[in-house]
């Protein structure tokens, strides 16, 4: 049976074709993608996305002065104090696609709600989680800014999004992705120092 599995059909192991097939079993049996969340792993997939719920996606960050700019897209919950993760928790994730540049800038990234699409960036959003503040020399490609659980029984208001907050100096370039996700990777190999 091993062989059989490790033959290819134009390139392609039958094994990762037998998984693709049961992908797509779960998918039209369970026609929900937390059932076939056990499978993806065996493909190589990472986090399961809800494109609804990214808010950034390469997104350049603001490059005007000393302020607080919303970033990307908004997520619209549809009511006020939903619970978000329905008893489950949530993850936020931000994560420097482009190095971000700026002569001596530093900045900071907020998760923020507001009853209105435009969220407010004037200090009356309600704000429900903000990283510490970063040099620009910190935030290269592929920097990971923050992973973490947002607030169970927090109230949100309608609209939740990412507020960029320039604290020193703008910065003249870069991007960044940022989305809610039930399944981070927050998982890393370390050496075992032997």
């Amino acid at each position: 049976m091993k062989s059989f599995l490790n033959k290819k059909y134009h390139g392609v192991s039958y094994m990762t074709i037998a998984c693709l097939l049961l992908v797509g079993v779960g998918m039209l049996v369970f026609q929900d993608a937390e059932a076939i969340a056990g499978v993806l792993p065996f493909l190589g997939a990472g986090m399961i996305l809800d494109a609804r719920a990214e808010f950034c996606d390469a997104t350049a960050v603001n490059t005007g002065g000393v302020a607080s700019y919303l970033l990307g897209n908004v997520y619209d919950t549809g009511a006020v104090s939903k619970d978000i993760g329905q008893g489950q928790p949530v993850y936020l994730v931000i994560t420097v696609d482009t190095a971000i540049a700026s002569a001596t800038g530093s900045f900071k990234f907020k998760l923020c709600s507001d009853a209105q699409a435009a969220i407010a960036v004037d200090g009356t959003q309600t704000i429900h989680f903000s990283t510490g503040a970063f040099l620009e020399g910190a935030l290269t490609a592929g920097t990971r800014v923050c992973c973490v659980a947002l607030p169970m029984g927090a109230v949100y208001e309608r609209y939740i999004g990412i507020v960029q907050e320039t604290i020193t100096a703008a910065a003249t370039a870069g991007k960044i992705n940022a989305f809610l996700t039930m399944d981070p990777t927050g998982w890393r190999a370390y050496p075992d120092g032997i």
